[in-house]
């Protein structure tokens, strides 16, 4: 950040400064007629900005103001536009992308064992999983995520096409007792894992590599104590599929004496930083448990409707402390990675389930979806809100079309009315990803032409299976 200095010269008589201000150059100014910043006090600023420099956020306030303290090489304007933090996609796999639609209205054991698991050993390779995920990021970065927590086979693809495309992820490496496309068993996929976080831990700040056990039913005790004990090794996170189905949670009672969280509490599991995906089934035992242990909850409502998992207590676990955040789960089982969807139907669901129109306000939802998540998935004092001193990573929301008229309630209409289609502009680190919906680090026409062939033959495999 340069200095810079601007005199105003006035001639009264003779010529003579009058009055000098001082600037600060930084990267970037984005502006908009409501920032809806997100932190405590949950600040809504009218005709704001927000100053960036070297990724960071340096001041949010009034736009007037941020325009008199600095002078940008590059300024987003923000005529009809909500500028707010970027989503938080606390629970995917991303590359399924390539498998929407292929295994429909089925129930979860089902789904996983006769369509999804045999799918994957067929077609997925490191090439799958590079279009996949590349398709998955310009869903996502055309939606408003900036931010994604991602489980699936060759990570160290998947990290690369994070790095290039410019978002923020947590990336898994997959760990599951099978023969899997990158793995013989679990001792192999912890081996493979070890290796990929060796190779990306500290190699970018935005790429956070860690492990991804896939599930007690996948994984015996012993193997789920030695993913963990990797896990501290290296001082990593992990990600889990966790009391997602009532099968899981009678599994666990069969096998282990002992429910779902109950289990991973017995075994330690928890001693580490742990993101538990869907969180359908706790007890009222294991909900304190969760809190205590400061586990990461990612409520995955569309996900866990399609497949009759369950309604997650979400407004329960949250009065008891949990964090909860919110997540598409994978396209395979969604079919999308909307997360105002995801929004939409966390409130709803909740609000039907218990009768209760009051509960899980849209300010909450839209909490679990920034702020929120953020915590939830370990970057609460990075990322989720705009604040001084966080990563700039934040979205442009157009509010003109005829869906925001009249426009009463910002935070409102975020949940409850905007489309993924709304957002125009989006921010990783400081670099702008998409402006004005023109995607900037994504060749699209590529990734459309690559997605197509591949799905193609997808097609032609599983037609000639099927015969």
């Amino acid at each position: 950040m340069t200095r810079i200095t601007f005199c105003f010269i006035t001639i009264l008589m003779a010529m003579a400064p009058i009055a000098c201000q001082s600037q600060d150059s930084i990267d970037l100014i984005v502006q908009g007629d409501h920032l809806v910043t997100m932190d405590e006090a949950m600040t809504v600023i009218e005709n704001g900005a927000v100053a960036i420099d070297d990724g960071v956020i340096l001041a949010v306030g009034p736009a007037t103001e941020i325009s008199a303290s600095y002078s940008a090489a590059k300024v987003l304007a923000g005529d009809n536009r909500i500028v707010m933090p970027g989503l938080v996609n606390g629970h995917s796999h991303a590359a399924m992308t390539l498998l929407r639609g292929v295994a429909d209205d089925l129930a979860l054991m089902d789904w996983l064992n006769n369509y999804i698991f045999p799918a994957e050993v067929q077609f997925v390779d490191a090439e799958f999983v590079r279009i996949g995920t590349e398709l998955a990021c310009w869903e996502m970065i055309r939606g408003g995520t900036t931010t994604f927590v991602d489980m699936y086979y060759y990570p160290d693809t998947i990290a690369g096409v994070v790095d290039s495309c410019g978002m923020r992820a947590l990336i898994s490496a997959t760990v599951i007792d099978q023969r899997s496309p990158d793995a013989e068993d679990a001792g192999d996929s912890i081996r493979k894992g070890s290796g990929f976080i060796e190779r990306w831990l500290g190699k970018n700040d935005r790429i956070t590599p860690i492990f991804g056990p896939h599930a007690n039913y996948t994984l015996n005790a012993d193997q789920l104590k030695a993913t963990r004990a990797a896990a501290m090794a290296f001082g990593v996170p992990i990600s889990i599929h966790m009391s997602e189905s009532p099968f899981e949670v009678q599994y666990s009672k069969d096998t282990y004496g002992v429910t779902s969280i109950e289990l991973f509490e017995s075994i330690g599991f928890f001693e580490g930083p742990t993101i538990a995906a869907h969180v359908v089934w706790p007890t009222d035992a294991e909900i304190p448990i969760l809190a205590e242990r400061r586990v990461g909850v990612i409520h995955n409502p569309t996900s866990n409707m399609k497949i009759a998992s369950g309604i997650a207590p979400v407004t329960e676990m949250l009065a008891a402390g949990v964090r909860v955040g919110l997540g598409t789960d994978g396209a395979a089982s969604n079919n999308d990675l909307d997360m105002w969807e995801e929004m939409r139907l966390a409130a709803f669901l909740q609000k039907v389930e218990q009768m209760n129109p009051e509960v899980l306000s849209a300010e909450t939802v839209l909490r679990m979806a920034t702020s929120g998540g953020a915590t939830a998935i370990g970057l609460g004092d990075t990322i989720g809100s705009l604040e001084p001193g966080k990563r700039a990573d934040l979205i442009q929301v157009a509010f003109e079309d005829v869906h925001h008229i009249p426009t009463y309630d910002v935070v409102s209409h975020l949940v409850y009315v905007n489309d993924e289609q709304d957002v125009t502009s989006v921010v990783v680190d400081g670099a702008v990803l998409m402006e004005e919906r023109r995607m900037l680090t994504i060749d699209t026409q590529r990734v459309t032409r690559e997605a197509t062939e591949l799905a193609a033959r997808i097609q032609s495999a599983l037609e000639e299976r099927n015969q």
